[in-house]
């Protein structure tokens, strides 16, 4: 086990990582994570400057962990490194995000379909068994839980096709939409919704109609696309934060933090 360290935080003790150990992907995917869900949430504006320093001063890390998971935020496409000039978040438009939607919309029902067909019976109960699991996080409204569950749903269907390259492209592309797709949890009875519309694949799965799965997950991607796009809605036309807001109090990563990973 690596060396750990103690840190308070608003009057809790905390445990991080060592600065041994702080460039650890584990921290590393936990900072992309926090800041993914600060750019989708809007709090972090497009345009808007992120100083390395000050953000590793925030969570109480080394700056490593923080350049490496702004690498990630710029391959995904939510920040721009410009040369000399800094780190910015980058603008997404409304457009943009609907066209990678619908790409991964069309791929996940290729991949839904395949699967009906393709899985074992062993997989199919165990996608069943996660489906079940997975109301606990959404009656708790757990929405990292819940995110957690949904990813392990989707990537059933993925190893299903039992087609190693299909899997590889379709995670590629989930990787890229993986902040949006946790975004869109943070919309009211999303967790509901959602959950609602895997019982109904998972029923078709177990019918073996391939096509109706297909055509389900299709629907299932395009409703999760429409959410984000009314709840990035909401939070563009929410008011500015006050200065206390923007600049919080040192904060530092949890455990729980430390274990979530696109």
């Amino acid at each position: 086990m690596p060396p750990r360290r103690r840190t308070e935080v608003e009057g809790k003790v905390v445990q991080l990582p060592s600065s041994a150990t702080s460039s650890s992907p584990t921290l590393s995917e936990a900072m992309r994570v926090r800041l993914a869900d600060e750019i989708t949430s809007g709090h972090l504006k497009p345009g808007e400057e992120i100083d390395e320093q000050a953000v590793a001063e925030r969570f109480g890390v080394s700056r490593t962990p923080v350049r490496e998971a702004l690498r990630d935020l710029a391959a995904l496409g939510l920040v721009e490194i410009e040369p000399r000039r800094g780190v910015r978040v980058a603008t997404l438009t409304a457009d943009r995000l609907g066209e990678m939607f619908e790409v991964m919309a069309e791929t996940e029902a290729m991949c839904a379909r395949l699967a009906t067909y393709r899985m074992t019976a062993v997989e199919r109960l165990a996608l069943q068994a996660l489906h079940h699991k997975s109301l606990e996080a959404v009656e708790r409204g757990d929405v990292d839980r819940y995110d957690e569950y949904n990813r392990d749903f989707h990537s059933a269907f993925y190893r299903g096709t039992h087609n190693t390259f299909l899997t590889d492209h379709v995670t590629a592309l989930r990787l890229r939409l993986a902040p949006f797709r946790r975004a869109q949890f943070r919309s009211k009875q999303r967790l509901a919704q959602s959950h609602e519309e895997h019982d109904t694949l998972v029923r078709q799965v177990l019918r073996g109609d391939g096509d109706e799965v297909a055509r389900l997950m299709r629907a299932h991607m395009l409703t999760a696309s429409a959410t984000l796009a009314d709840y990035l809605g909401e939070t563009t036309q929410a008011d500015e934060p006050s200065a206390c807001e923007k600049t919080p109090a040192r904060q530092s990563l949890s455990t729980q933090d430390e274990g979530a990973a696109q």
